[in-house]
């Protein structure tokens, strides 16, 4: 039967924090001396890992996304990878990265089994790029994303975070990279996460807003958002690439959300935005981890909220910072 929840939504979507550890300090999500990072033990291995997706899958879990932290400066990756690539079931096989690492690892993770990629890239600008991230080499990025078109690594989105007052002049620039190119620009509004790091509803730049900027660059062709989806997605005629709107504040898409995280210590967590989980390290730790496991995933899906909240006049947001959540 495949994984639901108690509002009939499907789950169909896994996001894997491999790590909460990162080699940039974006402002948005980490502040600037960093989290303590998990203990070693405490760390999902990537046989535990496997595992969890194996039962996932046997739920009707079809898309896993690898993230963290920074996913690539877990050591051997690329085993990871492999694993999942053979679990029976899955459709889709993803990583969100920062890039900086992505240049040397594209190949042999595309070897490896991986499809696609997501690139954090909040600037065109290298010195703004460098301030947003704290010391990130706006180069690396492109010489990763070379890499992902070289090794076959398709489609390569791009997310932008958009801060007012920062970056939110850069949106236009954004949209012509994916007029010109074969890449897939979606713009995010900035969300409430992370105890650690300052957060104001004015530095929101609201996806209408941004659409605005997007028309106003003539013949915006809009192509909808699919079922589970998080983008609402237009293009240009002649484009090679396409822009989405990702609204979890201004527009919020919770009606038919798909996706279950766990974090790289193992709390399996419903929503992005709430807190609350299930411990699905201790499932994998005890006895008869498979069955388990799948208790927990039930667990999780019964504890899926019908939507985020963030109108409720006492939100106030997950404690943990997106490093720690994975995204």
């Amino acid at each position: 039967m495949p994984l639901t929840d108690a509002h009939g939504r499907r789950l169909d979507t896994l996001r894997v924090s491999v790590t909460d550890r990162c080699n940039l300090r974006c402002v948005y999500c980490m502040p600037a001396e960093g989290t303590e990072p998990v203990s070693h033990d405490a760390v999902l291995r990537y046989e535990e890992i496997e595992l969890l997706v194996r039962v996932a899958a046997r739920e009707g879990v079809r898309r896993v996304r690898l993230t963290g932290g920074e996913p690539l400066v877990r050591r051997g990756l690329d085993r990871l990878v492999r694993l999942l690539a053979q679990v029976p079931g899955l459709n889709d096989l993803a990583m969100t990265t920062n890039g900086q690492l992505l240049a040397e690892w594209a190949a042999p993770l595309r070897a490896a089994g991986l499809r696609r990629v997501n690139l954090s890239l909040d600037s065109l600008r290298s010195d703004r790029y460098g301030q947003l991230t704290r010391g990130g080499d706006l180069g690396r990025v492109w010489e990763g994303i070379a890499a992902a078109e070289a090794a076959g690594l398709q489609p390569i989105k791009i997310n932008v975070v958009l801060l007012r007052g920062v970056n939110s002049d850069e949106t236009r620039a954004f949209a012509r990279l994916a007029q010109q190119r074969a890449l897939h620009v979606r713009f995010l509004e900035f969300m409430p996460i992370g105890s650690g790091v300052r957060w104001q509803h004015a530095d929101c730049v609201p996806s209408g807003e941004s659409r605005r900027e997007l028309e106003a660059l003539g013949g915006l062709q809009p192509l909808g958002r699919a079922p589970g989806a998080t983008s609402e997605t237009f293009t240009w005629p002649g484009a090679e690439g396409t822009v989405g709107l990702i609204s979890p504040l201004s527009a919020c898409f919770c009606g038919d959300c798909s996706r279950l995280r766990v974090s790289a210590d193992g709390k399996l967590r419903p929503c992005l935005l709430r807190d609350g989980s299930v411990d699905v390290r201790a499932a994998l730790r005890g006895p008869r981890p498979e069955r388990a496991v799948r208790e927990a995933l039930r667990a999780a899906a019964a504890a899926k909220p019908r939507a985020h909240g963030t109108r409720e006049p006492a939100y106030a947001g997950p404690a943990s910072g997106m490093s720690a959540i994975g995204g």
